[in-house]
């Protein structure tokens, strides 16, 4: 197949999107599929440089790893690219039981063949660091251990009771894991590769702390140097720093001279928006849209699981949403607003008294994805949002998208892209994918108004 700089996988919507955007605004020419394309569909696009894959991993188990992921890093590996990269969440949501981190690692570096795993996850750019192996995270003007964090220590899937990541990751993989830290990021890049080689004696997983741009950028170019020279594709974990890392090493070796330039997108008067997230940072999000002329509609989360009552509920969140939209206003319809909203609990309890196999966030999420695939149909609107990221992976296939190309980069991992769709209602939809924790207050006037 042709050839790439990188290419990448990652464990939800949201995040897939974060990587492409880093790439984007790096210069590099990225297209993101919700598939391994063709050869044919890859040639749909021109002068790609890298490709990226946007997955459902974050919410299955090891044996749907084993099942869905494997062929598709296996796909990935066949690929001429020197570097292979499994996206993670920039605050590692993880679990044994749950979008296992080290499962995928045994399994890449299985694939691929390489000699130890680079990990790097912090971002600066986007408030997340990793200082001497433990994990901080940006919220509300403050920087929170991760075990600490507001969000993340009660996270209702994938809470973060540790913030040391090779505790964290013991727990999921037999894999010992080394660290680079911040005192070793000072010395001469010739220093620290050969430090890493001297762990790689004894550790199969190297973790890099990251701090600051300046570590960012050593980090990218230690990637890339030892992506050159290793004769499989390197398989890399991490979470969009990876993308922001090679891009600043890129732009500042010339290797990547395309200057990006992002012209605001036109302002539409009207915006739908699909919100499957409990964050706090959503709920604010939320709450500016009622101030500002979307009108919200709740969907009962109880009667979505419910399947006696699925349907009629998704018809009436359908005629109330496209009323809204005919008399002219925007529209925010949500699962929850917080991660204490009652509907949580409600919702749990009726799945236990329904006895549900299924993940309730699946049905959920893509029951979301039937209305609002039945709302585009039923109106003129040319520009939609949807919040959280298993939502987003989830209402996603519902569109029938398979490519994502960005628009413009409205906020920090959460821009705009327009959708290519193998249904021809949605091919050039607008669309933004945003995770539940990102995004300004006022991040859906921004995607209705283009800037």
């Amino acid at each position: 197949m042709l050839g790439f700089r990188l290419a990448f996988y990652g464990d939800d919507f949201t995040g897939s999107a974060d990587a492409l955007q880093a790439l984007c605004q790096g210069g590099v020419r990225t297209v993101l599929f919700t598939t391994p394309p063709t050869e044919a569909e890859l040639e749909q696009f021109d002068n790609l440089e890298a490709i990226g894959i946007a997955g459902q991993s974050r919410s299955m188990t090891p044996d749907e790893m084993d099942e869905k992921l494997r062929p598709i890093l296996q796909f990935l590996n066949e690929l001429d690219t020197p570097l292979i990269h499994y996206k993670v969440c920039s605050t590692f949501d993880s679990a044994p039981d749950v979008g296992n981190i080290g499962h995928v690692i045994n399994m890449g570096a299985e694939i691929t063949g390489s000699s130890y795993v680079p990990l790097a996850v912090g971002v600066p750019e986007l408030g997340r660091f990793v200082v001497f192996a433990n994990h901080f995270a940006h919220f509300d003007d403050e920087v929170y251990r991760l075990d600490r964090h507001p969000v993340m220590r009660d996270h209702p899937i994938t809470p973060m009771d540790e913030s040391d990541l090779r505790k964290h990751l013991a727990e999921q993989t037999t894999k010992t894991v080394a660290n680079v830290d911040v005192r070793t990021l000072a010395e001469p890049i010739d220093t620290i590769r050969s430090d890493i080689g001297a762990l790689t004696d004894d550790a199969e997983i190297v973790l890099f702390d990251t701090l600051t741009r300046d570590h960012l950028e050593k980090v990218g170019e230690i990637l890339w140097t030892e992506a050159q020279e290793s004769a499989t594709p390197l398989f890399t974990v991490g979470s969009s720093g990876v993308e922001y890392a090679l891009s600043h090493h890129w732009k500042k070796t010339g290797e990547s001279s395309r200057s990006p330039t992002f012209p605001a997108a036109d302002t539409v008067e009207q915006l739908v928006v699909v919100s499957g997230s409990a964050s706090p940072v959503t709920d604010d999000q939320i709450g500016w849209a009622v101030e500002n002329d979307f009108t919200p509609i709740r969907l009962n989360t109880s009667k979505l699981v419910d399947p006696n009552a699925a349907r009629s509920e998704v018809q009436r969140a359908v005629a109330d949403a496209v009323a809204t939209v005919n008399k002219g206003n925007s529209v925010v319809l949500f699962t929850a607003r917080g991660p204490g909203d009652r509907a949580i609990s409600r919702t749990r309890e009726k799945a236990r008294e329904l006895e549900l196999q299924e993940n309730t966030g699946r049905v959920i999420g893509e029951r979301q994805g039937e209305i609002l695939r039945e709302i585009l149909l039923e109106t003129d609107l040319e520009r939609a949002c949807v919040s959280g990221g298993d939502t987003c992976s989830y209402v996603t296939p519902e569109l029938a998208i398979y490519a994502l190309e960005m628009v413009v980069p409205t906020a920090p991992g959460s821009p705009l892209c327009l959708a290519h769709s193998r249904n021809s209602n949605f091919d050039g939809l607008e669309i933004a994918l945003k995770g539940g924790q990102l995004g300004q207050t006022d991040y859906y006037g921004r995607i209705r108004e283009g800037r």
